[in-house]
């Protein structure tokens, strides 16, 4: 059973850090790519950034420059610093990664989510 375990999120004041990690566990031949998208109430779930397993990264147009994704294949984890953080980057957290895993008859592809991890950002 494919899962995705998101561990990091909390509450942090303006301008400050945090650092969200996730790791793939199962029965895994292959990850593509991992990614992180967010979803504060209300509104939709927004790309926050993607990286391929050869590290080219995409961000979000709202958090190039402070966020950084990065990704250790061997661990099957990916991370995301975010510094400077805004009030509007509180939301829920979501690891995504694409990947091939092992069940039953064969090899399978397909996308997992993570449950989420809550960033709040207040003073």
């Amino acid at each position: 059973q494919v899962q995705l375990v998101e561990s990091g999120g909390g509450l942090v004041q303006p301008g400050g850090s945090l650092r969200l990690s996730c790791a793939a566990h199962g029965s895994l031949f292959n990850i593509n790519t991992m990614g992180w998208y967010r979803q504060a109430p209300g509104g939709q779930r927004e790309l926050v950034a993607t990286i391929t397993k050869r590290g080219p990264a995409n961000y979000g147009s709202s958090v190039q420059g402070r966020f950084t994704i990065s990704r250790n294949n061997a661990r099957n984890t990916v991370w995301l610093q975010m510094n400077s953080l805004k009030p509007e980057d509180a939301a829920v957290y979501y690891c995504n990664a694409d990947l091939t895993y092992s069940e039953g008859d064969g090899p399978h592809s397909d996308g997992f989510w993570g449950r989420g991890t809550q960033v709040t950002v207040s003073s």
